[in-house]
């Protein structure tokens, strides 16, 4: 019998036709396995709550981080609550249906070797990912001028924060005392929707839309906090690279017109620990070729 992995996917937008097909195939692949769901599940809580329900009921363990379609307040959503008001109705969601949030103390995977400390952050995104010399104001006319703007700017709302940065320094601010406890002998699988340093946004077709990819504040986590791997979706871009050695996992599935440029039949889920077989950005190239 397989011992138990932790895996990851992301992105899985199965409000998108051809999504929840893939959904439906994701299974543990041993007894004991985890997943980690490293946001933009869907923008509907009722549609959020079922694919995380269907997940949990099959694995031992499900680990959620919102990304920024969680975040999200549509016009069509019952729930009309937003900022950090909506972040919250989404954690409690998650504690009913058995789902670990980021505000839920940080579980240890056990391997027969290790300890790891798994850590799901929600931290956003400051506009810090810009060009060198590049003041905020000029990344953003950029976006603006050139039509690469983030969605977040219309529907993902901050309140009661004064702006989306402020809300990135609080929650960045937060998460700083929960990781510096966790014992300096333990390493650390960090989570996040966002990649927590700005190396994978190199790869952006548009590269303006680095701004709503992360925060330089988390810049030296990875060191810092002994990870062995950071897991992140966002971008898209399912490739692993690497940071000072250590794998910074891109878990995303994104939309069916996406994966369907190299695949009829999407594997949504990576092995983090164990580690999968790292999967190159040429590779990928390829597959679209």
């Amino acid at each position: 019998m397989s011992a138990p992995s932790l895996l990851a996917t992301s992105d899985l937008h199965v409000s998108h036709r051809g999504n929840q097909a893939v959904l439906d195939r994701i299974r543990p692949r041993a007894d004991g396995d985890w997943l980690i769901v490293a946001g933009d599940v869907a923008e509907k809580v009722d549609t959020i709550e079922w694919a995380l329900r269907t997940l949990r009921d099959r694995f031992e363990q499900v680990l959620w981080v919102p990304g920024n379609h969680e975040l999200w307040t549509t016009a069509d959503d019952e729930v009309t609550l937003r900022g950090a008001h909506r972040y919250d109705h989404l954690v409690e969601l998650c504690r009913g249906l058995g789902v670990l949030t980021p505000e839920d103390p940080y579980p240890v995977w056990e391997t027969d070797t290790e300890s790891l400390v798994v850590a799901p952050l929600f931290l956003l995104y400051d506009y810090s990912f810009r060009p060198t010399g590049t003041t905020l104001q000029q990344a953003v006319d950029h976006a603006y001028d050139t039509h690469v703007v983030c969605t977040d700017e219309v529907l993902l709302h901050p309140d009661p924060h004064e702006d989306r940065r402020s809300w990135c320094r609080q929650r960045v601010e937060a998460t700083l005392p929960r990781l510096e406890a966790i014992p300096e002998d333990a390493s650390t699988v960090l989570i996040s929707h966002w990649p927590l340093r700005h190396e994978p946004t190199l790869r952006l077709r548009y590269p303006q839309f680095a701004i709503w990819c992360g925060t330089e504040l988390t810049s030296d986590w990875h060191r810092r906090f002994r990870a062995v791997a950071e897991v992140h979706g966002h971008l898209h871009i399912p490739v692993t690279d690497h940071v000072d050695g250590v794998p910074f996992e891109d878990v995303s599935l994104g939309y069916p017109r996406e994966w369907k440029r190299y695949t009829t039949d999407p594997d949504p889920v990576h092995s983090i620990v164990p580690p999968a077989p790292e999967r190159t950005f040429e590779e990928l190239v390829r597959a679209h070729q």
